[in-house]
């Protein structure tokens, strides 16, 4: 198997940013459900049985906080129910996000809302116990609303304010529009599109410099950056509305993959060092 030919290293400075010192970003794992290698990347083994991550991202800015993805629901099964036969997987889940912010304590009133990376079930099922905006751009509403994949996010969306944001800012790390969430640099969405109409990167600062990018489904796992490959060809067509745009963004994230933390949505290991939220 050859890996996508090697990008040349990010060499421009990075985006300034003026994070607040008291910006935080944090974990809440939702649950896990079964993939096996060689459907997550190529050359893959049959074999090896990944875990794949449910988990949503909170980041808290003193102008309001976002989740990042919603992670499973309280009624997950449901959802995975209304999955074509062969998209279920076997599953384990924990708490869901509002059980997890409830238990601290969390003041849910702080919430500006649910910033999925792309409208797929496993992104957006914990919208169904979360009272909050949903913040969209117009490529990816459209694609929630008629895109057969769409079908979990029309059911829990339901009754939810839709909160659309435009891409209003200059091209971002190689990517072509942006969107600076505060206005200050720490959280910006990058458009990668590609996986779905309007699928985005989300590019977070913390106040220490520490850089992450929170990719969605760019590549389901850390084997994508580090080998450098792609889905198999297969799950390409199935999965991705313009697979040659996800082997573009892939290769823009290869490129930057030395100065930040890189996220898949659904690999475990990606979030090593983020905190859970206690």
């Amino acid at each position: 198997m050859t890996p996508l030919p090697a990008p040349a290293a990010w060499a421009e400075p990075l985006p300034g940013a003026a994070p607040p010192p008291d910006l935080a970003i944090y974990q809440l794992p939702t649950g896990t459900y079964e993939t096996r290698a060689v459907v997550a990347v190529r050359g893959g083994s049959f074999r090896d049985k990944r875990q794949f991550a449910a988990t949503a991202i909170l980041v808290r800015h003193p102008k309001g906080d976002l989740l990042i993805d919603a992670g499973f629901g309280s009624d997950v099964a449901a959802h995975i129910a209304s999955l074509p036969r062969f998209v279920r997987a076997p599953y384990k889940t924990t708490r869901t996000v509002r059980e997890q912010l409830d238990a601290t304590g969390y003041d849910r009133g702080r919430l500006l809302g649910v910033l999925p990376t792309h409208a797929h079930w496993d992104h957006v099922s914990g919208l169904d116990a979360l009272d909050v905006p949903i913040w969209m751009n117009a490529g990816e509403r459209h694609y929630a609303a008629e895109d057969p994949d769409g079908k979990v996010f029309r059911m829990v969306s339901a009754g939810h304010e839709i909160h659309q944001y435009e891409f209003t800012g200059p091209p971002y790390l190689g990517f072509p529009k942006s969107f600076d969430v505060y206005g200050d640099g720490s959280v910006v969405v990058a458009l990668a599109a590609g996986h779905t109409t309007g699928s985005v990167i989300v590019f977070v600062t913390l106040p220490n410099g520490r850089r992450y990018a929170f990719i969605g489904d760019l590549t389901w796992q850390l084997d994508g950056i580090r080998r450098r490959v792609e889905r198999p060809w297969l799950l390409r067509k199935l999965a991705d509305v313009d697979p040659a745009q996800v082997r573009q963004g892939l290769l823009r994230m290869i490129a930057l993959a030395g100065l930040m933390q890189v996220v898949p949505a659904h690999d475990r290991d990606a979030y090593a060092g983020i905190p859970t939220y206690e």
